[in-house]
This record gives C-alpha cells, structure tokens and sequence, in this order.
C-alpha cells in the first residue's frame, strides 16, 4: 500500500520541517525549490505525520493513495 503526498505549493514557505524529517520524501532543489515525492510507502506513514504536523504553513497533505 502507499501513501499520496501532497504540498500546497501556495502555502509552503519552504522551512524544510519536511526535508529534515523525512529526506526521502521531500528535498530541496539546487535553485531553493521543495521537491518532493506523491507517493510513498506505507513503513513512512509516521515520519509522513509528523512532517506533516511539523510544517509550520500546513501546507503538506498525507492520504491514502
């Protein structure tokens, strides 16, 4: 099973709670950019949470996919 991952780009202000918490998921690009994956394995559902949680700007969406 695997999760969708979602940022709402007109949201993020680009913290990076999200890359320090789950750097498989989510990175920063060479130009300061939020990259991101829209799919994860289920095992990241409780690192996925707590980005999710951590994001200052609420900005990250978890789901099921």
């Amino acid at each position: 099973m695997s999760l969708r991952v979602a940022v709402d780009r007109a949201h993020c202000e680009l913290h990076g709670q999200c890359v320090e918490r789950v750097p498989s998921v989510f990175r920063f690009t060479d130009d300061g950019d939020l990259d991101h994956l829209t799919e994860a394995d289920d095992d990241l559902a409780d690192d996925l949470s707590d980005a999710q949680f951590l994001c200052p700007a609420q900005a990250i969406e978890v789901g099921p996919a």
